[in-house]
């Protein structure tokens, strides 16, 4: 009579204890992973929560995805913007009016540092994905939620530099509100956003795609809203020439 095989299925009681794994057969997740941080908004608290075990350094690596998030996804676009574009947009232009605060209007604003802050001001979307302006104002719970999201977002991003260099980063993404002078930097960077969006509805218009004219609107009224002398002298001085071709600008 043959001799009975052993069923390669069947696990005798000596196995060793399988290990963690899903039914795919991939490690499971643990329970201390499945736990969620909640943002401090200080920026410190919490990115040590975030930390690998193994440094990977995957920062700027990060960053560099912010030109694969295209804004203004509800609209019908001629060309498409991504954030990264948005971005350099929103740092020149929040450079320029600090200067003009300064050499215009005797200020003393630190220019330098409006960039850097509007440079980093939509990194968080890399995690969260650009959030259409009438979903985040819909109401001030959503706003007040998102926001809660943006932190931890930046938060997250942070953990991903070496300790050595992320003292230096954490004040680009989270600005001290409760300084006068820094206050006034992000009300410009606010400003900023906004022309840099209102030049995006001029540039559409100009390619004939009347999508754009009502928010266009909006933002001309909501611009002029703010009362920032340095956002006004932009307006009067600079907004024009961005309908002109290239021939015009040159010229």
């Amino acid at each position: 009579m043959p001799e009975k095989q052993p069923n390669p299925t069947k696990k005798s009681g000596n196995d060793p204890k399988p290990e963690n794994r899903k039914d795919d057969g991939q490690p499971a997740i643990s329970e201390n992973n499945r736990k969620k941080v909640s943002p401090s908004g200080d920026g410190t608290k919490n990115i040590r929560k975030y930390q690998r075990k193994k440094e990977m350094n995957n920062f700027y690596a990060m960053l560099s995805r912010m030109k694969y998030i295209n804004r203004w996804a509800l609209m019908r676009n001629s060309y498409t913007e991504n954030i990264s574009e948005h971005s350099l947009e929103v740092s020149i232009l929040a450079h320029a009016l600090a200067i003009i605060g300064n050499k215009r209007l005797g200020k003393k604003l630190n220019a330098d540092r409006a960039a850097v802050i509007a440079m980093f001001h939509d990194a968080t979307e890399i995690i969260t994905g650009d959030m259409p302006t009438p979903i985040k104002y819909f109401n001030s719970d959503i706003r007040s939620a998102f926001k809660d999201i943006e932190a931890g977002a930046a938060e997250r991003l942070l953990s991903l530099l070496p300790e050595d260099l992320r003292e230096d980063y954490i004040p680009a993404f989270f600005p001290n509100k409760d300084d006068h002078d820094e206050a006034y930097l992000l009300k410009l960077i606010k400003a900023a956003d906004k022309l840099s969006a209102l030049i995006k509805c001029r540039e559409e218009e100009k390619m004939g795609n009347h999508e754009f004219s009502s928010a266009g609107k909006t933002l001309y009224t909501s611009l002029i809203k703010m009362e920032l002398p340095e956002a006004d002298i932009f307006i009067k001085e600079f907004l024009p020439a961005y309908s002109l071709t290239l021939d015009e600008l040159q010229s």
